[in-house]
This record gives structure tokens, sequence and C-alpha cells, in this order.
């Protein structure tokens, strides 16, 4: 499989049990026991997946999410405390790809990781066309990149993702939970919320106006579609 895995967080027994459960499975596993080594591991490799806890020593998770997002779109996974809703939210914000609530089952750990890495591995296969022309958008699905106007637009992987789906589908609704399974790769263990803050987050960077969407659109009750004016 020889995807690579850096677990980030400061409980030893937990970081134990869960490199040996994924070494299992044939991932390649590094750790950091807080936010700064996990930083330096970041700078210095090249990780499929990173799962990040949000309470860490010397950096909190939220700021290293912050960070890793300023030069790279490496999947994150954000481990919260229970409870912790709206630093659940946070790292949505921050960036964060998905997020799962401590005490976690590891077998549906197991699950979004391999959900992620399948969809990863699979993009530039099922992407077709390499490049997408939208209004004054210019997609490079192979580049992974959009420009708006010739300025360059910073999306995660998760936003990207999402906008290619809607971008390639104008007109056709899809309700959170499609969204979920299509782009998340599951439908039964996620948040919808998650869905949520992706779309606001896209919106942020692509709409001219916050309080009229040209792109992005809602259909109350319903769920969200992309309005293509050509």
């Amino acid at each position: 499989m020889n995807n690579k895995i850096l677990i980030v967080d400061d409980e030893p027994l937990l970081v134990k049990g869960l490199k040996y459960s994924l070494e299992q499975d044939g991932y390649s596993t590094e750790v950091a026991y807080d936010g700064k080594e996990a930083l330096e591991k970041h700078n210095r490799e090249k990780f499929d997946i990173i799962i990040l806890d949000l309470m860490l020593p010397e950096i909190d998770g939220l700021e290293v999410c912050q960070r890793i997002r300023e030069r790279s779109d490496v999947p994150i996974i954000m481990l919260t405390a229970k409870g912790e809703d709206m630093n659940k939210i946070l790292g949505l914000e921050y960036g964060a790809d998905d997020y799962m609530t401590k005490p976690f089952n590891i077998l549906e750990l197991k699950a979004r990781i391999k959900a992620i890495l399948r969809r990863s591995n699979s993009k530039e296969a099922k992407l077709g066309e390499q490049i997408i022309y939208v209004d004054d958008f210019i997609i490079n699905t192979l580049g992974r990149k959009v420009t708006v106007n010739g300025k360059e637009i910073n999306l995660t992987a998760k936003e990207f993702d999402l906008l290619i789906l809607l971008a390639t589908n104008p007109g056709k609704v899809f309700t959170r939970e499609e969204l979920l399974e299509i782009i998340w790769g599951y439908e039964y263990f996620g948040d919808l919320r998650t869905v949520d803050v992706h779309v606001r987050r896209l919106r942020e960077k692509i709409e001219k106006d916050s309080n009229n969407y040209e792109y992005i659109l809602t259909k109350w009750g319903v769920g969200y579609y992309f309005r293509n004016r050509i």
C-alpha cells in the first residue's frame, strides 16, 4: 500500500496502538507528540494523510493545521475531545478535511482513511478534462489549480474536489448527504456540518459578493448546486 501517515498526538498509548493498527494494514507511519515536532516532520517529509490531535503541547492542533494549509493540501483528520463542538467547526474552518471525536472506533478511522486515499489516488483518472472554463474561472484539474482573472485561488483538497463536482454538474442539486458520500467517500460516518463549513469556505474564496452568491447556490431544504452563467 505504501501510503504514509503522520500521527500527531501527545498520548503515548493512543499513538502506540494507532501506529501498530495502521502498520498492520500496510501503512507506513511517522509520529509526533507535539505541534512543533509535527510541523518539523511535515516540512521534511511528504505524507498522504495527517491524523492531528487538537490539544497539543508547544503548538496547538488548530495552529498546526493552519500552518500546514499555508503550503500543502495534504488531507488532515482532526481528533477532538467529546463535546468540543465549537473546536470541531474551528478545525474545519482552519482547513481540516474531517474530524473524529475521542474515544473513537479504530475501524471507523480506518474506513475514513481508506475513503480519503481511494479518492486521492483516483482523482486524475476520474477528472477527465485537464482544463475547465467557467465564466472567469480557469480550473486546471491535473495541476489542481484555480485562477480567477489570472489570480490563483488557494483551495484545500476538499474545497477543490467540491468545486470540481459542482462546476462540472451545473444546475444539478446535490444533497449534503450526497456530497458527504461523493467528496468524503462515506455515507454513514460523517457529520453534515462538514459539508456546510466547506461550502462556506469555498464561497468566501470564489464569490465576489458574500451577500449575493453567483456560483454556488442553495436549494433550500435540499442542498447545493452550481449555476453556470455561460
